[in-house]
């Protein structure tokens, strides 16, 4: 799972709000209404990269038929040059995988893009390096080299946990990256230590090619930066006014797909491998078999956001000069369309 995508410039996914409708033409229209109510609804989804385990509760749903008895017609389609929110706020989309550091700067360029859910239920990022180096805390990077994408983000995290740490910023040294497998990078030296995310490269790196990794997990740092939603899914405010009906069958479906896939993970990485063949197949076992933990407490509470996490998320890039604009946080996300809710 490339977390390029995933730590873009803020900047650039906010001005890609801007983005003309011709950029989106090839992409299938949004949700239209139906002649009957015995016709299924077309619904699209936007990836948020290739296919991968994250997404496993979508295809757990779409093999089992699920979508298609809840009165709905689901195509997943991955995203090109233009992202999931810029499909759907440009209307030529219904549903996308994203993450929060692009919701909120795109709500506060103006896109009326609203989470229904979040994926997974805390951040599972971590520093991955090489137990040799070792690297076992944030002030362990002074004086190495952090792989990186080159995103404001990135460079504030760091910065972050560094300081918080006891550590000088200023002497980790931030070094661009040249391939995306961290593989790669760590054992010819390109770099020392890496953003990754657990559920894929850590697992990938440590437990399918038996590496010796260390890690320092993000949420066993939420006292130095924020806990934030990513991925997360989401709609527009449109679509939840126009289609409640249609947003509530397409959020309760999934969350189904999801807590399946927390309770027969084995079900989730056999659903995966069926539509994209070309993945490692330990390795989405393996992750599958990770993320059961992962995606939420328990299988009926996928999903849930909770208000805290979005305040200070969006106040954090706020504070960091990351967020341009208020992107009236309290309407950026609901749990309304969860069958937790009430």
């Amino acid at each position: 799972m490339n977390p390029l995508f995933r730590t873009a410039s803020l900047a650039a996914l906010a001005a890609g709000t801007a983005i003309t409708l011709a950029a989106c033409s090839s992409a299938p229209a949004a949700i239209a209404p139906t002649d009957s109510p015995a016709e299924s609804t077309p619904v699209t989804v936007v990836l948020d990269w290739t296919p991968n385990t994250n997404h496993s509760g979508l295809y757990l749903a779409l093999e089992n038929g699920w979508y298609e008895d809840a009165g709905l017609d689901v195509t997943v389609i991955e995203p090109g040059e233009t992202s999931g929110l810029q499909l759907i706020a440009a209307g030529q989309a219904d549903f996308a995988f994203s993450v929060a550091e692009g919701l909120l700067p795109a709500r506060a360029a103006g896109a009326d893009v609203v989470s229904v859910a979040t994926v997974i239920e805390h951040n599972t990022s971590s520093l991955l390096s090489l137990a040799e180096d070792g690297i076992t805390r944030p002030r362990d990077l002074e004086g190495k080299r952090y792989g990186s994408y080159g995103s404001d983000l990135e460079e504030t995290i760091i910065s972050s946990l560094v300081a918080c740490d006891g550590g000088d910023p200023a002497l980790v040294e931030h070094a661009p990256l040249v391939s995306n497998d961290f593989r790669i990078g760590l054992t010819q030296d390109e770099f020392d230590a890496a953003w990754v995310f657990d559920a894929w490269d850590t697992v990938r790196l440590g437990e399918v090619d038996g590496l010796d990794v260390s890690t320092i997990a993000f949420r066993d740092w939420f006292d130095c930066i924020p806990d934030w939603y990513t991925p997360l899914l989401a709609t527009t405010g449109e679509t939840i006014d126009g289609s409640p009906e249609v947003v509530r069958a397409f959020v309760e479906t999934t969350a189904r797909g999801y807590a399946t896939a927390m309770e027969d993970p084995q079900a989730a990485a056999d659903a995966l491998m069926d539509v994209a063949p070309e993945l490692d197949q330990e390795l989405v076992t393996a992750s599958a078999q990770w993320l059961a933990y992962e995606y939420a407490a328990s299988p009926d509470a996928w999903g849930v956001q909770q208000e805290s996490t979005w305040t200070e998320f969006s106040q954090w890039l706020t504070d960091g000069d990351m967020l341009d604009g208020d992107p009236d946080v309290d309407g950026a996300w609901t749990n309304a369309f969860l069958p937790s809710q009430p």
